[in-house]
C-alpha cells in the first residue's frame, strides 16, 4: 500500500518576530505623526518644543532600526499566503501597498535624519538624552544648509501626510476583512491567535 507524502501546511499568520515588529513600527509611528502634529499646530515654550524635538529624533530613529530589521525579517522569511478566495486584482494591490508602506517607512525617517543634518541650527542629536547620534556626514559641511534644509523639510512633511493616508487606507482594508468579508486575513498579524468559533468546531 502506498503512502501519500503529506504536503506542508501553508502558514496562516506572521512568525512572532514579524508581528512583533509590525506592532512596534506600528506604535511608534503613530506616536510620531501625533507629536508631529502638535509641533506643527500647538504654541509651545522654546523649552518644551526643544524637548519634543528630541524625543521626536529619537522615536524616528527607532522606528528606522525596526524597520530596518522588518525588511531584513521579511525578506528572510516568506509572509503567510493570501487566501484562494482573495482576486488576483485584490492581491496585486496589496502587494503594491505594503511596498508603498515600507518606502513610506524608510523614507520618513532618512528624510528627517537628513533635515536634522542639515539644519541651519545644528543641534546634535541624543537619543533619549543618552546616545548620541551622528549628522549624515555630507549635508553637516554644507556651505548653503538653508535651501536643503527647506527642501527635506517639505518632503517630510507630505511623505508624512501621504504615510497617514496610507495608513488609514490599511485599516480600512483590515476592517472589510474582519467585518464585512469576515475572512482570516486580520487575524495573519494579531498579537494572540484567532481560536476557531464554536460553531466550526462542532462542524469538525
Amino acid at each position: 500500500m502506498k503512502t501519500v507524502p503529506m504536503r506542508p501546511e501553508k502558514a496562516s499568520r506572521y512568525g512572532l518576530v514579524a508581528i512583533a515588529l509590525h506592532w512596534l513600527i506600528a506604535i511608534g509611528i503613530v506616536i510620531l505623526i501625533g507629536m508631529g502634529l502638535i509641533m506643527d499646530h500647538v504654541s509651545l515654550d522654546p523649552m518644551r518644543m526643544f524637548q519634543f524635538y528630541q524625543l521626536h529624533k529619537s522615536i524616528g530613529i527607532t522606528v528606522l532600526l525596526l524597520v530596518c530589521l522588518r525588511v531584513g525579517w521579511r525578506l528572510t522569511h516568506a509572509a503567510p499566503t493570501l487566501p484562494d478566495s482573495v482576486p488576483v486584482r485584490e492581491c496585486r494591490m496589496a502587494h503594491m501597498a505594503h511596498l508603498a508602506l515600507y518606502g513610506l517607512q524608510l523614507l520618513l525617517p532618512l528624510s528627517g535624519w537628513a533635515m536634522v543634518s542639515a539644519s541651519v541650527l545644528g543641534i546634535p542629536t541624543v537619543l533619549f538624552g543618552t546616545v548620541p547620534w551622528p549628522d549624515l556626514p555630507v549635508l553637516a559641511t554644507l556651505q548653503n544648509k538653508d535651501p536643503v534644509e527647506a527642501a527635506l523639510k517639505g518632503f517630510h512633511h507630505w511623505a508624512a501626510w501621504a504615510l497617514a493616508v496610507l495608513i488609514v487606507l490599511h485599516v480600512t482594508a483590515v476592517l472589510r476583512h474582519a467585518l464585512i468579508l469576515r475572512d482570516s486575513i486580520p487575524g495573519r498579524m494579531r498579537p494572540w491567535p484567532v481560536r476557531p468559533s464554536r460553531h466550526k468546531r462542532l462542524e469538525n
